[in-house]
């Protein structure tokens, strides 16, 4: 069965996720980075900055003698700076643009081949604006990617929960895909299991809205109870009580990925856990608990 389930997908895992205490390009990065490359149920990682140069040479290195696939988070980078690729400041929208390019070039150093960032802020004034000001910036970083030969990627977060990011509906980041890619063919959007009940969207639907743009998936869960601990965008793992997302849910995820082709026959696309530890849980355990969640879903496809 594991067997079937690596020759249908490459299996990744969010490193900053798994491991908060480095969200931020600090903390034990090499250390936990490690520990995933040395289990060879994932076949690919996604880091984000990583501040000592270092460490940064010995992730690059650990990536390398793993033979793992690596793709480079913007987002934490985007969130925690409060950086907004959609400003209508022409200043500020400057000052994201350019650290997003510095970020690119320290993902090319990092052996990555994908580079994901998110949208900023949503707007319910000048929101069309807002969008044109978002696939001006994607342009020039879009550029900067394909100097360095980088896939681009657009995550869709929540509207109106959580984050609360202008993309947004799954329709509106489409839109935006399309604009972009009118440039730079490699761009494409990353669709989140995790996110789509804050995105009050089924999987049916977002795949729909979404169509011939989705480039890469997450897969995870959220809570939508309001004073919940995990309440919004926390990226809890699978089955948590009040959560939204365990096996059922995924196994359903995994057929509309069959079904609109992502996923298929000659095909071995990258599906990534994105759970993050509550406080007092094991990061090893949320990771194990969610190998356990796919092999299960999969088993009953």
């Amino acid at each position: 069965m594991r067997d079937a389930l690596h020759a249908a997908m490459k299996v990744g895992i969010v490193h900053f996720m798994a491991y908060p205490e480095c969200l931020r390009g600090e903390g034990p990065v090499v250390e936990t980075v490690r520990r995933i490359l040395e289990d060879d149920f994932f076949g690919a990682i996604e880091v984000t900055q990583v501040k000592d140069p270092a460490a940064r040479e010995a992730v690059a290195k650990l990536c390398a003698q793993s033979h793992v696939q690596v793709g480079y988070g913007a987002q934490p980078v985007l969130l925690t700076e409060r950086l907004n690729l959609n400003s209508l400041d022409a200043a500020e929208r400057k000052r994201a643009v350019e650290r997003m390019k510095a970020c690119v070039d320290e993902a090319a150093t990092l052996g990555a081949t994908a580079f994901a960032v998110l949208s900023g802020p949503n707007v319910r004034d000048r929101r069309e604006e807002a969008m044109q000001r978002l696939v001006d910036s994607l342009l020039e970083i879009g550029d900067a990617c394909a100097a360095r030969g980088l896939q681009f990627l657009l995550e869709i977060f929540d509207f109106d929960i959580d984050k609360k990011c202008l993309i947004g509906p799954s329709r509106d980041g489409a839109k935006v895909s399309r604009a972009v890619r009118k440039r730079h063919k490699d761009f494409g959007l990353l669709l989140d299991l995790s996110h789509l009940p804050l995105q009050h969207e089924t999987p049916k639907q977002a795949f729909a809205a979404a169509k011939g743009q989705i480039a890469h998936i997450h897969i995870g869960n959220c809570v939508l109870k309001a004073g919940h601990p995990a309440y919004g965008d926390q990226h809890p793992r699978f089955g948590l009580s009040g959560g939204e997302n365990d096996v059922p849910q995924l196994v359903a995820f995994l057929k509309e990925l069959f079904a609109i082709g992502y996923l298929g026959k000659g095909k071995r696309p990258l599906v990534a856990f994105e759970v993050r530890p509550q406080p007092g849980e094991s990061s090893e355990a949320v990771i194990a608990g969610s190998k356990r969640t796919l092999v299960d879903a999969w088993a009953r496809l």
